[in-house]
This record gives C-alpha cells, structure tokens and sequence, in this order.
C-alpha cells in the first residue's frame, strides 16, 4: 500500500486523471475549441459518526499523505470501526480495468482530428438549400478519465472510461412561423463509432423539417400509445430508475411501504435491469465506494425484485450494497446512481404492437423527461396511428401518466431492445449512463 492509513479510521483516496476537448460551430463561426486536462483528488476519512474529506490538485503521495493525516488529526478514533455497518459494506477488491488505453484512446486525438470530423458533416449534410433550417450547431466533444481507488481496507482499483459524441442540431421555422428544434447526435466509446452515419443525420434532418412544416396539434385526451425504443427508455430511467435509488427512501417510510419487494408492480411482460458490466455508456464495474456493480433486476416478470445502493442505503434498509455509488469527479462524495438501466426485450414484433391500434397516438422521440410518482415526458415528434398505421404528424406538449398505472398498463413489449447514450443528473452531479428499451404499447396514457 502506498500510503501509512491511521489506525481506528476508514480512509480511502480516489484519484482521477480527467481529460476533455470540444469543437463546436454555429453556423459558420467557431463557438468552442477546447482541451482541458485535470488530475486531482477526494480524500475521505470516516470516524463512525462523520466524514472529513478533503480535495487537492496534488496527487503525488507525499501531498496526499500530508492530506490523511490533517483529517486524521480532526477525526475521533474508533476501535470498532471495522464494526461500523457501512464500513462493513466496503469490499476489499484489487484490480486493474484499462479498456481504453492504446491505439483506441481518444486523448490521442488531435486538434485536427476533432475540426474535421465537424466539418466532414458539416459539408455532407447541412444543406443551405432547406430554407426552414435557419441555425446550425454542429459539434464533436470526448471525455476521458483514468481513476484509482485505495482504501484502508485494502482495496486497491485502477479503471478508466472514455466516450465521444457528434451532434448536429437544427432551429428549424415550421408551420404558421413557430421554431422547432431537431437534430441527431452520435455517441461512441472511440472515435471510428462516430464516422460513416451521413444517411442518419440527413434523415433526422428530413424528419424534422417534414415534422415542423407538416405537424397538426393534438386534441388533448387520454389515448392508447406506443412509445418508440428511446421513448420507453428515458421511461424507464426517469420513472422507474430514479426511484430504485434507494437514497431516495431512507427518510421516506410511506415509499419504504410502498416498495415491499415481492410486490407486483408491473404488467408480467416487464422486466428492468441496472448492470454495469455490459459495454454500454453506464459502464462501471467497480463503484466509487470500491464495490463490484452487480446486475440488479428491478423488476422481473412484473415483480418488484430488487434496488439501487451505496454502502449507507444498503446499511439504514439491511439490504446489500450494488455497487451503484457514483460520484461525478474528484470534488464529489459519491451517491446512488444508475449505471446501464434497461426494459428487458419482450416477444412482441414491433410492427404488430402497432398494427394492434385503431387509434392512437406514436411517440417517437423526445425533449426531455422526469418522473416520481407521476412521469412527464415531453415528445419531440408524435404520428398519429389510424388503423394500425402511422399516419400524420402529431404536435403533443406533454405526456404524462401514473407510473405504477401505466407499468400494469403495458400490454405489449416488443423485441427490439436497443441503447442509448445519456447524462443523468441527480443533486448537482452529472453521470454518463444508458438506457434502454424496446418498442411498448400502453392502453392508456394523457396527452395534451
């Protein structure tokens, strides 16, 4: 171990090697070319009763040594501190995880490299012809970070984690002179994932431009809907994610009664998982606390089965931690957080869920979304679905429905389970994550 942990403490030092570069235009002018590298490091030291962390830009062992042992001096020793329950939640793990070193590591990227992938698409598929596009925003942006892990238990981690995305966003004027926004992004974990996908962003760009000249408001009502697979999965992350989070219930004895396990909560067809092992943006194998993420089912066939923790939640409910405690970077103590949260596919093809609609409503993808006991989608674009066919485009602001209704109020899942890439937010701190899903039908959901 490289540095002398005080006795009748729990210490740990987490130290991460960040580095970050975004191009992006507006129109034909450059708003941002930027590379960013930070090293830094959280170190924590726990008595049983409180935390002393500290932060430094420092990370040699020398000046993190001098930093254990000023919180050291501050902290009250405790014999039995390997007794504490969330210390007795700390595994002891040792192990080095580096998928994105080598030839693939987008710090090897160049300046050049990141302005000609920008203009690339910018040349291929902006078209100045279309007189509804009226702004550009074409951007490439990567994020790389290498973090270690070592405790006075005697863990010792070393993991890194990297990814790139290509955007290309449009303000579009459509019917009646009302803006519109569209667009496409592409994420990838290195940089040959984001080539080679003109057809996509020009189809997104038609979409949108059909969407907004074409687009007849919705009469608001209660309708039968199918949500698209990055429809359901924003669903599944914002209603039923964050409410596996188990923080959320340590206060809460109502929603502690409310989430017995072994409850059914779902229509049986329903099954959604959170693990971190599979290579998808919420990739974490170990957690910030140095647990080993482990495949969570949520739920499975309709069954509430299981929930989301870090070390404290695990230890106030007497459940097991699952490796879900996150921290955005150096300067944060970690909490719950989702990792790759995803419906399960179902055996439903997706043109039959559709096909079974007589009149309906088709969300395809989507602004924004939130959820707790009442979700909250916002759609991007809607069709209106006429005996079981798509039909015109459909403006709805807002969709919104019970969450435990509307998961009972699933009858049709389909097979094609696909990912997606986002950043989730929770108290201040951003994390890289995934969602997934597949094609749904709900009998019954309120639009407006």
């Amino acid at each position: 171990m490289k540095y002398k942990f005080p006795q009748d403490l729990y210490t740990e030092v987490r130290i991460e090697d960040t580095k970050n570069a975004c191009y992006s235009m507006q129109n034909d002018d450059v708003l941002a070319n930027s590379e960013t590298l930070i090293k830094g490091a959280m170190i924590r030291v726990f008595d049983g009763n409180l935390w002393y962390t500290a932060q430094t830009n420092d990370t040699d062992t020398k000046s993190i040594q001098k930093k254990i042992d000023e919180l050291a001096a501050i902290a009250k020793p405790n014999k039995a501190i390997l007794e504490n329950p969330i210390v007795k939640n700390f595994s002891v793990n040792k192990a080095e995880i580096l998928k994105f070193q080598g030839k693939n590591s987008l710090r090897n990227l160049t300046k050049k490299d990141r302005e000609d992938i920008v203009k690339h698409y910018r040349k291929k598929c902006i078209d100045k012809s279309i007189p509804e596009i009226k702004v550009t925003y074409p951007t490439f942006y990567y994020f790389s970070k290498i973090k270690e892990l070592y405790t006075s238990k005697g863990t010792e981690l070393k993991q890194d984690y990297q990814r790139c995305r290509f955007s290309l966003w449009y303000e579009i004027t459509g019917r009646e002179g009302v803006a519109y926004g569209g667009g496409k992004q592409l994420w990838g974990f290195n940089f040959n994932e984001l080539k080679k996908h003109e057809a996509e962003i020009i189809e997104a760009r038609d979409r949108a431009v059909d969407f907004a000249k074409n687009n007849t408001p919705v009469v608001p009502g209660e309708y039968v809907c199918v949500l698209a697979p990055t429809v359901t999965s924003v669903f599944t992350h914002e209603s039923f994610g964050h409410k596996s989070e188990a923080d959320f219930m340590l206060n809460d004895k109502t929603l502690q009664k409310e989430w017995t396990m072994g409850k059914q909560v779902a229509n049986p067809k329903v099954s959604i998982v959170d693990e971190g092992d599979t290579l998808h943006h919420g990739y974490c194998p170990y957690d910030d606390e140095g647990n080993k993420k482990k495949e969570v089912y949520l739920i499975k066939d309709g069954i509430l089965s299981g929930r989301l923790h870090d070390a404290k939640s695990a230890a106030a409910l007497g459940e097991e931690p699952t490796g879900n405690a996150r921290a955005q970077d150096f300067n944060y103590g970690p909490m719950v957080r989702m990792t790759n949260t995803y419906m399960l596919a179902g055996n439903d093809k997706p043109e039959d869920i559709i096909k079974g609609v007589k009149d309906g409503i088709y969300v395809y993808d989507w602004n924004y979304g939130t959820g707790q006991s009442t979700f909250t989608i916002q759609p991007q674009k809607c069709y209106r679905i006429r005996d079981g066919k798509l039909a015109e485009p459909l403006l709805v602001n807002v969709v919104t429905g019970n969450v435990f209704q509307t998961l009972f109020d699933i009858d049709a899942v389909g097979t094609d389970l696909e990912f997606f890439s986002g950043t989730c937010g929770k108290n201040g701190q951003s994390m890289p994550t995934a969602t997934g899903g597949p094609t749904i039908r709900v009998k019954k959901l309120t639009i407006n």
